[in-house]
């Protein structure tokens, strides 16, 4: 799709031997994402030190442009890892350090605040050699956080973490990771029901370990193909706030309550009513994450009865109460971030770029059902 939505620039840097997964993974995840929302547009360059670089398997890869004497503000600037084993004639070791030097040199001078950086693998390292994690919280392949440690002492570098995320600093581990750290910066740039689109389309689904950043909320119970169940979700996903009975979802879906229900607990491995839950609940966390909106003004869009509800539903999934969230929130990503007065992550692309723009505010009856022995969970939503 095309629109008149948000642009953002993304410079992708080619070095030596540059592991095509690591490069082709996170591109084209912006790639379908710019396809299918009209929000916001990728704007993709490519720059190498030469005119022709050797990938991992030892397709060569040409048309990069030179490395530019300046950043714009705004840009994400992308640095996938490297192999070395590549396929392919034997390397010649000191040109490809010469070409990683000038890289290096090039990010130590072009890289200022406002430009984020976004590395895959063992192209953190790349970035701690220009100091660009010197401060920050990154991660690399198992494989190299040792080589990350020695070329970034001043770096807090984390293993068994698939990506990290610390203000304008992203780091994701080996190989496959930088789809799940792209899928990542897809959902809080352009919405999470784009990012589980994406990831439908891509047929991946994120993976977690017990150290990883918390899983999103909109794409959780997501790890399966069952397109009615799918549709559901997409439909919960996109009006969070709306009065889902379960009627009305089934015929949006294609299947009758109760087969939707079974289809729920089999493939989603959870209620269609805990479905709805998760989903007022992700849209809640935005709203506390990314506005100033107080708790009452939270819980009208995200589709609860009062804040009194929220809090109730909210300690289901949550050992902690929102306004720890908020407090975190702001903590670890600096109060210099710009903050959305009155927008939402979800349904709101819009909104995010014009401002304080109102969001449409439905209220709906409680949906705690599933605590509530009294009421059948998947008969009242």
């Amino acid at each position: 799709m095309t629109g008149s939505g948000r642009r953002i620039p993304v410079l992708v840097v080619l070095p030596p031997r540059a592991l095509l997964l690591d490069l082709a993974g996170p591109v084209e995840v912006l790639r379908i994402a710019g396809a299918v929302q009209d929000r916001i547009a990728f704007d993709l360059r490519y720059a190498a030190p030469q005119g022709s670089i050797r990938s991992s398997i030892g397709l060569d890869l040409r048309g990069a442009g030179p490395l530019p004497p300046e950043i714009a503000p705004g840009t994400v600037v992308l640095l996938p890892g490297a192999t070395e084993h590549p396929l392919g004639p034997a390397r010649d070791h000191a040109a490809d350090e010469a070409v990683e030097a000038e890289i290096v040199a090039w990010l130590r001078a072009a890289i200022r605040p406002g430009h984020t950086v976004v590395t895959v693998c063992e192209g953190a390292l790349l970035a701690a050699r220009a100091g660009l994690l010197d401060g920050y919280a990154c991660t690399t392949h198992h494989g190299s956080c040792a080589r990350l440690r020695v070329a970034a002492p001043r770096a807090n570098v984390l293993e068994n973490r698939l990506f990290v995320q610390d203000r304008d600093r992203f780091s994701s581990a080996g190989v496959a990771a930088g789809i799940d750290l792209m899928l990542h910066l897809v959902a809080e740039w352009a919405g999470p029901a784009t990012a589980v689109v994406v990831a439908r389309t891509l047929v991946v689904y994120t993976r977690r370990g017990p150290d990883d950043p918390q899983l999103s909320p909109w794409l959780e119970g997501r790890s399966h193909l069952h397109p009615v169940v799918h549709r559901a979700q997409d439909a919960i996903a996109a009006e969070p706030a709306r009065d889902w009975s379960p009627v009305t979802l089934g015929k949006l879906a294609g299947a009758s309550p109760r087969n939707l229900a079974r289809l729920f607990r089999h493939h989603a491995g959870m209620t269609v009513t805990e479905a709805v839950n998760r989903a007022r609940i992700a849209r809640a966390r935005d709203l506390i994450a990314q506005t100033d909106l107080g708790l009452e003004q939270v819980a009208e869009r995200a589709g609860f009865a009062s804040a009194r509800h929220l809090r109730r539903v909210w300690a289901q999934f949550h050992a902690t109460a929102p306004s720890v969230l908020r407090a975190k929130i702001q903590d670890s990503k600096g109060r210099d971030l710009s903050r959305v007065q009155g927008s939402a992550l979800m349904g709101s692309g819009e909104a995010r770029h014009r401002g304080s723009a109102p969001i449409p505010r439905q209220r709906a009856e409680p949906l705690e059902t599933h605590d509530r022995k009294s009421l059948d969970p998947d008969d009242r939503l």
